[in-house]
């Protein structure tokens, strides 16, 4: 299993600071990596409430969150019922909510999600396994149009008509079932073999991330998250979020400015803050991370 390395790790550590008996609801707690570092400096009187959707990230957090002096509780559940978790737990007010809005290594290496292109897997996409919709549901039963909406507005590809016009041609003749099947007539849609000299992408890049978004309903979550901020933080307690493509940095930018706005949030982060250089060597996936972080004012 490919070790998960927690993004923006030490700005973090830097930028927050928990009192030893603080609440902290880790939105996406993944392998545990942002937990452990919290949990840290919180004492016995502390609490973590680690929320993730996959029954296998919550596992690996359990092992390693267990020698935390803190208490931890660990609920398999999508972050867009953030709040309904919090109080099922008694938990009204956190002294930090924080989410992690990228994809755990392991979760990219499965061959049964369907995540990579780089190897021949079934075409699923599902983080949470009780979902019902996978991608090759989409591809294979959506409309011409349904298909380009999805692949421009998630995947920003301007070529998304052309792209859900090879889909649906090819899908007449056999059921796209894998992500090779797909991988070939997103690159055959374009042109392009694979990653061309004038792009750092392979064609592929955004209509995967376009049906991952789409069957996992990641904005639409994140925007239920973020709903919950003002009420389930307490007065000075933080929202921390990592962002790693511009659909989601816009939406987390918005929420903290209109909430600033209202005088609930003070904004910590005037721009967003970026993995150092020395922080991209070690850990790639940092390179497109984006921290944004508010402060609430109010109870």
């Amino acid at each position: 299993m490919n070790e998960h390395i927690p993004v923006l790790i030490d700005i973090l550590a830097e930028r927050i600071k928990l009192p030893t008996d603080g609440t902290v609801v880790d939105a996406t707690v993944g392998h545990g990596g942002h937990s452990m570092m919290f949990g840290k400096v919180l004492g016995p009187e502390g609490l973590i409430i680690g929320i993730d959707t996959d029954q296998e990230c919550i596992k690996r957090a359990q092992t390693i969150l267990d020698s935390l002096p803190c208490r931890v509780i660990l609920v398999r559940e999508n972050f867009r019922r953030i709040a309904e978790v919090a109080a099922r737990q008694g938990v009204a007010k956190a002294d930090l909510i924080f989410a992690d809005l990228g994809f755990c290594s392991s979760q990219l290496a499965d061959r049964r999600l369907g995540l990579s292109f780089q190897e021949n897997q079934p075409l699923d996409m599902r983080l949470d396994d009780r979902l019902e919709r996978t991608a090759a549901d989409i591809v294979n039963t959506f409309d011409e149009k349904s298909l380009a909406d999805i692949i421009y507005k998630y995947g920003q590809d301007r070529a998304s008509r052309r792209i859900a016009r090879f889909i649906v041609r090819n899908r007449i003749e056999r059921r796209i079932e894998t992500t090779s099947q797909l991988v070939a007539v997103v690159c055959k849609a374009s042109g392009q073999p694979g990653r061309s000299r004038k792009s750092r992408i392979h064609p592929a890049t955004r209509t995967f991330q376009a049906l991952r978004i789409a069957v996992n309903d990641e904005l639409e979550a994140l925007q239920e998250l973020l709903a919950a901020g003002p009420t389930l933080l307490k007065k000075g307690g933080v929202i921390a979020v990592i962002s790693f493509h511009s659909l989601e940095d816009r939406i987390v930018k918005t929420d903290f400015r209109e909430n600033a706005a209202r005088g609930i949030y003070e904004i910590l982060t005037k721009k967003p803050i970026i993995a150092s250089r020395d922080e991209i060597d070690r850990n790639p996936r940092a390179r497109s991370a984006k921290l944004r972080i508010a402060r609430c004012k109010t109870d």
